[in-house]
């Protein structure tokens, strides 16, 4: 544990953080004899800076100056436990949420650092570990204009990682993840920067609403299964999985609005050129044409027409 005996008595204190600081040093090679020493450092000197940047300038110009925040991402490269790896998530998820200087901000996007984080090879089957990284995403978006942005999207290298890593996971199993997904793509489709509005509409806009379109296609054949199977436990499956694609659809609302003041609705000629493409034109209005017109068609993905029906009208109901 913290030698607690050669430890600064006040606690929000510059010697506080500069004890801790040493101790972080100490520990710069996490085992499993020092990972709970380490785990309780980081946890504290987060705590520290929030305090920091309400009531002493200084807590920062320390932290700049050791460059506090290059330790703590090294210490990703290392083999270490789940806990160590969620702490620096946390510590440094905690620290965006709540620091309100413009200075510190930029500090904290600017040098790559957040960038190697996002990039950065975790275990992602471990499903707490993706939690605390999706959320750790989505308060970055929260972050973005057009200033910030560009410590994020590198025109240059037409590379934008907090973006196409944030969509690989746009159709997890866990539905927190999915709802974290949409948040960040919605905080980056409203700022108004054109290299990356560019970047968007011509390297991912295609296939990320293609995918997002076929995963609704998808959802839509899992109703149908379930109401084919009529039993108590269906029936409330039934329910969440019509409850999650009306989500869907208020999501791809959202991207209308949004695509409005995107490229002259660009964003959104795109979304709907790939709803028709896939799933309004092939999908419903298909499955409630007359079978005679089905046995024709080369599709072979049709729904009942009470479901077809039902799911047309919750589109244009949204």
């Amino acid at each position: 544990m913290l030698n607690f005996f050669f430890r600064p008595r006040k606690k929000f204190s510059l010697e506080n953080l500069k004890y801790l600081y040493q101790q972080l040093l100490k520990n710069v090679i996490v085992t499993k004899k020092n990972q709970t020493v380490v785990v309780e450092v980081l946890r504290q000197i987060a705590e520290l800076m929030i305090w920091g940047d309400k009531h002493n300038p200084s807590f920062f110009d320390f932290f700049c100056e050791k460059n506090i925040l290059k330790h703590c991402i090294e210490i990703l490269g290392q083999k270490c436990e789940k806990s160590v790896k969620v702490q620096v998530i946390q510590s440094l998820s905690i620290l965006l949420q709540n620091t309100h200087s413009e200075t510190a901000v930029f500090y904290l996007l600017s040098n790559n650092y957040i960038n190697d984080l996002i990039v950065h090879k975790f275990d992602f089957s471990d499903e707490g570990l993706l939690a605390y990284y999706i959320s750790f995403l989505k308060t970055l978006s929260l972050k973005l204009n057009p200033q910030t942005i560009q410590f994020f999207f590198n025109e240059r290298a037409q590379d934008f990682p907090l973006y196409t890593e944030a969509i690989k996971f746009f159709n997890h199993q866990e539905q927190m993840v999915r709802i974290a997904v949409r948040t960040l793509t919605l905080n980056v489709y409203k700022v108004d920067y054109e290299p990356c509005q560019s970047f968007i509409l011509n390297r991912s806009a295609v296939p990320y609403f293609s995918n997002l379109v076929h995963y609704i296609v998808d959802q839509a054949k899992n109703i149908q299964k379930l109401m084919e199977s009529s039993t108590y436990l269906n029936s409330r499956k039934v329910n969440e999985s019509v409850a999650n694609q009306i989500d869907l659809y208020y999501y791809i609302q959202d991207i209308f609005d949004l695509g409005k003041e995107f490229k002259k609705d660009a964003l959104g000629n795109t979304l709907m050129d790939q709803l028709l493409a896939h799933f309004i034109l092939p999908v419903l209005i298909a499955s409630i044409l007359p079978e005679e017109n089905q046995r024709k068609s080369n599709r072979k993905i049709f729904l009942s027409k009470k479901l077809a029906l039902f799911l047309l009208a919750q589109v244009f109901l949204v």
